[in-house]
């Protein structure tokens, strides 16, 4: 069993609400969830305080475990300072330049080698 941790959609139409759940990657969206590890609410103004709420022991303790968080989950733990960002790769230049690959820190812009 794999686990993911993702958003779970609640709230009414036009009024979205999420959770931020561990759920077993073969469930659906909002299907059975192992437990409850957040919330995020978009209608909130961007520095508000109830915006995002997490549970950053179990995301750890999840995290320890070989959880996966999706891409909008891992954004949102990166925001929040529990996981490091995804080291991007330079392919090429768009002029016909042949390069080589390059890792490029998300950070400071500089070449990693």
């Amino acid at each position: 069993m794999t686990v993911k941790i993702r958003l779970a959609r609640f709230g009414c139409k036009n009024r979205p609400f999420y959770r931020v759940v561990a759920a077993d990657d073969k469930s659906r969206r909002d299907g059975k969830q192992i437990e409850v590890l957040g919330f995020y609410d978009p209608l909130q103004g961007k520095e508000d305080a109830n915006r995002v709420s997490l549970k950053f022991d179990r995301i750890k303790y999840w995290l320890s475990l070989g959880a996966q968080p999706t891409d909008s989950v891992e954004n949102m733990l990166f925001r929040a300072g529990l996981i490091p960002p995804k080291s991007m790769v330079v392919v090429g230049s768009k002029n016909g330049q042949k390069s080589t690959n390059h890792h490029v820190s998300p950070i400071t812009g500089e070449i990693l080698n």
